[in-house]
């Protein structure tokens, strides 16, 4: 009987270069020769981390824990020609000469449509933006800049009465569908690549899970060992468990001392490449948790605030450069995400809007939404004739997208997405500082003017407080009576004396009777 295979996509191609050290012949190297074979390994790692070898792709290194390995280099690259170049290139490096091939493994990464036939598409033509997101996240990956990574191959078994292949199709989806479950318990936490492998290599995919915490990767192991498309028809490979670390810190591994050196930190992979093609069968929906996405130019970042000033806890990366803030809420366990886009109300919306059906997957997503102001809503709300006005009101007004989670490293992976859109821009007139502090009020539909010129009576006094900026009310494209007030400070102290003011009192006060839903006020710097 024939069965159905689902539809796949390739993207990107991997190799996991595994190499255990010679530390006999190191110990007895003269230590000129040593310093000479770090240069090289160190420009070569450098080289491929920062992607010059190729016109696309991510790379990383690793230390490896246990027997097996005691380095690691992954490469993703978008042709097996930039693999095969990268790994002859290492041979050549004198830091080679002290190493030896213990393992290797060769894939490509890829997605399937057991759950959503879509999903087997190039992403561009996928009609759902957030499902497009997602599958070019997962063909395309950047190495996320986390501590630990558990690599592993695995097969899908062929045994009599245990026979993957022979099960009808729906059958196995539903068996997907509910591994896919499981895993997303886990978004925020682990980052995973799947990678197609079937005539590559041993085994029929590689499996990455990077996270921050290596008890999240066991744990998400081990509950996935009892579902039933792993207790019953999984075959594992070895299991390969490591750390990374920056290539500039390969004199501190070769020398035994702590990796990454204090202070420093990995530096994660870079962007996206063209499309792979259609074929065969796909285990991509392996479910695992997914924190990572794809963040252009290096790691993701920005700042991020709440209760905590732990700077070590801030966002980084490509969330800074773009002035993009996330927070927590005082007294709720939830964290914000806010950019702010000068795009066509429109098209961003839309674009929101499919991100946030991908968003809903997750039980550590609470809120996505697009805030305008009155007078982005002005234009936006014109659909005839822009006259110069319009024009002017679009300049003035901006979106924001606000996007709550429950967990920091959750909304952190969601910014990473929402970086994407279109229009995000810096704030016009934004200064160096505190930045960003957003609160959030449901009001009742009868008070809502009346909110509104209370926050006008409330900036006239903001405007003469000392370190304050700027403030915009913004309402909820979708529910009017949700307002944002994002409010930009040049220092917390500043933003924190206004709290402890008569004025914000006094509105607290009144603001009993109008509001529907206590209040959220988020440091979002």
């Amino acid at each position: 009987m024939t069965r159905e295979p689902p539809a796949t996509n390739e993207g990107w191609y991997a190799l996991h270069d595994f190499r255990t050290v010679d530390w006999d012949a190191w110990r007895a190297a003269p230590e000129r020769e040593r310093e000479a074979a770090l240069a090289e390994g160190i420009s070569f790692l450098r080289h491929h981390t920062e992607v010059a070898d190729a016109e696309d792709g991510s790379s990383a290194v690793f230390s490896m824990l246990g027997h097996k390995a005691d380095l690691l280099v992954v490469h993703f690259r978008p042709t097996m020609a930039d693999l095969d170049t990268a790994e002859r290139a290492f041979e050549d490096t004198a830091f080679a000469g002290y190493t030896e091939k213990s393992n290797s493994y060769v894939s490509v990464t890829e997605v399937g449509g057991y759950t959503n036939e879509e999903m087997a598409a190039d992403p561009e033509d996928i009609e759902d933006t957030g499902l497009a997101r997602y599958a070019e996240s997962k063909l395309y990956p950047d190495i996320p800049d986390s501590e630990f990574v558990c690599f592993y191959p695995m097969n899908k078994r062929r045994a009599p009465g245990e026979n993957w292949y022979d099960l009808p199709f729906d059958e196995r989806a539903e068996m997907m569908s509910t591994h896919g479950d499981i895993g997303k318990t886990y978004a925020g936490k682990v980052t995973q690549v799947i990678s197609g492998s079937i005539g590559f290599d041993d085994y029929e995919w590689g499996v990455d899970l990077f996270s921050n915490d290596p008890v999240v990767i066991k744990d998400l192991l081990y509950e996935l060992r009892f579902d039933e498309s792993s207790s019953k028809y999984a075959e594992f490979g070895p299991f390969y468990f490591g750390r990374q670390f920056p290539p500039e810190d390969l004199p501190a591994f070769m020398a035994g001392e702590a990796v990454p050196a204090e202070g420093e930190e990995g530096d994660s992979g870079h962007h996206h490449g063209e499309s792979g093609h259609h074929h065969g069968e796909s285990e991509s929906h392996h479910g695992h948790g997914d924190e990572g996405g794809h963040h252009h130019g290096g790691s993701d970042g920005g700042h991020h605030g709440g209760d905590s000033d732990d700077d070590s806890e801030s966002i980084r990366g490509e969330l800074e450069d773009l002035d993009i803030y996330a927070g927590q809420p005082h007294g709720e366990d939830v964290y914000a995400m806010v950019l702010y886009s000068e795009a066509d109300p429109e098209e961003l919306f839309e674009e929101v809007d499919g991100l946030r059906k991908n968003f809903d997957h997750y039980d550590t997503h609470v809120k996505t939404a697009v805030y305008q102001t009155r007078e982005a809503r002005r234009a936006s709300e014109n659909a005839s004739g822009e006259t110069a006005s319009d024009r002017d009101a679009t300049e003035d007004g901006r979106s924001a997208v606000v996007s709550i989670w429950k967990t920091q490293s959750a909304a952190d992976t969601a910014g990473g997405f929402l970086a994407d859109l279109p229009g995000i821009v810096a704030r016009a007139g934004e200064e160096s500082g505190f930045g960003t502090m957003g609160m959030f009020y449901t009001v009742k539909p009868e008070h809502r003017e009346d909110f509104v010129e209370k926050f006008e009576t409330v900036g006239g006094v903001l405007e003469d407080t000392d370190g304050h900026l700027e403030t915009d009310l913004l309402a909820n494209r979708e529910d009017e009576n949700d307002m944002f007030i994002a409010s930009q400070w040049e220092s917390k102290d500043d933003a924190m004396g206004f709290f402890r003011s008569d004025a914000f009192t006094d509105t607290v006060s009144w603001g009993r009777d109008v509001l529907a839903d206590r209040p959220r006020h988020v440091f979002l710097a």
